[in-house]
């Protein structure tokens, strides 16, 4: 499993996939908002979403994990 972490402390904006997707490396699977600027955060490896751990409208720290891959 492959977890794809906030890079940045922000708000959940808007999430772009949803369980049972495939996802290949670089492919955005989060926008955070953070200081009025949206911050894409990307899938580094290939997989398919087994868990979303945010909401939209949450906020998140550094670190956090945002989206489980398979």
């Amino acid at each position: 499993m492959t977890e794809v972490e906030a890079h940045i402390t922000g708000t959940v904006w808007k999430i772009e996939v949803e369980v049972g997707d495939s996802v290949e490396e670089g492919d955005t699977v989060v926008i955070l908002e953070s200081m009025k600027m949206e911050m894409p955060v990307e899938a580094e490896d290939p997989g398919v979403v087994a868990e979303i751990l945010c909401e939209e409208g949450q906020s998140v720290s550094e670190g956090d994990t945002l989206v489980v891959l398979d």
